[in-house]
């Protein structure tokens, strides 16, 4: 639900309040994903050393605003989407069983990679001196984040497109990371998955033999 309310926050309307209101919002749900899947010490450090620099770079955002405090806020913001998502899968893995918390836990950690990739563009853009889609400009966060579902999807409608690196690298990255974590989590689901009843034929089966 943190990760959902992160998505709608981002396509408000709001140049100068939106990327801190949303860096306050982004902590607490990395802090809520690494609690929730027992994240190691050394990941619980590293999230809380980006932290300290998103709250710093989100409030000089707020009070000197600019091209270069933005990017560097929108910068916070992907390096903590691409943190939970390691702590996430991590725990994922140890699961015996395909439950609930299995693929909620899945769902999210996707979610938190396309929004850290969508960040990633809107950083280039706020940064880069020429537009990221050319004569379609910089993008807005709410473009940024649908350009990157799109490109983590491979669906490739083409209504925006970077022209120039280092956002097209980006994108063929994202592609590729997104193919490679859908078909590990959907592996993982298929060798853990067991219908309901299939237990107990196999119990039934081992007592009768």
């Amino acid at each position: 639900m943190l990760i959902v309310a992160t998505y709608v926050l981002a396509l408000l309307p709001g140049d100068r309040w939106l990327p801190t209101v949303l860096l306050v919002v982004q902590t607490g749900t990395v802090w809520q994903a690494l609690r929730v899947s027992r994240a190691r010490p050394v990941v619980r450090a590293v999230s809380a050393a980006v932290v300290a620099l998103a709250l710093v770079a989100a409030a000089f955002a707020l009070f000197a605003p600019g091209t270069t405090l933005t990017g560097l806020t929108f910068l916070a913001a992907g390096g903590l989407y691409l943190v939970a998502p390691v702590s996430i899968v991590r725990d994922l893995g140890v699961h015996r069983r395909v439950d609930r918390e299995t693929m909620l836990g899945a769902l999210a950690a996707y979610l938190l990679i396309g929004m850290a990739f969508g960040f990633a563009y809107a950083l280039v853009g706020a940064l880069q001196p020429g537009p990221l889609f050319g004569d379609a400009g910089d993008p807005a966060l709410s473009q940024a984040l649908f350009f990157s579902f799109v490109t983590m999807t491979t669906t490739g409608y083409g209504d925006l497109v970077p022209v120039t690196n280092p956002a097209q690298s980006i994108a063929v990255l994202e592609a590729l990371i997104g193919q490679l974590f859908l078909v590990t989590a959907v592996a993982k689901v298929v060798e853990n998955w067991r219908p309901r009843g299939w237990r107990r034929t196999t119990e039934d089966t081992g007592e009768a033999s």
